[in-house]
């Protein structure tokens, strides 16, 4: 703040830290105002949230990169594991997207070479 200037605004969720009474009063002190981050917007939702929190703890966290090439390589790994291997409560434990596996009986005919 005494770098920028104090803030029209604060945004915050709505979670104990931004809500206290002390907090309120020093934002209305400095002339700024807090704003609350709306239920069910599609930026702020919480399925997003638990799915960005899941990711930095199970996969962020436990690596060190040396290149924006790592984090690409591991993200996408990541997001194959997460979509169709891992299970998930909220579908009975299963992934959302399952591996599938084609078979010769459901594989589409090998091209064949002119004679």
């Amino acid at each position: 703040m005494l770098e920028h200037s104090i803030p029209e605004h604060v945004r915050c969720d709505n979670g104990p830290e931004m809500v206290t009474k002390a907090l309120r009063r020093w934002l209305a002190k400095l002339g700024a105002r807090t704003l609350y981050i709306e239920p069910g917007s599609a930026w702020e939702n919480g399925f997003c949230e638990s799915f960005n929190r899941k990711l930095r703890d199970e996969n962020l966290k436990l690596e060190i990169f040396y290149s924006l090439f790592e984090v690409e390589v591991m993200s996408s790994a990541s997001k194959n594991y997460y979509n169709r291997v891992r299970p998930h409560s909220s579908m009975g434990y299963r992934p959302h997207a399952p591996v599938t596996i084609v078979t010769a009986t459901n594989s589409l005919p090998a091209a064949t070479m002119p004679q």
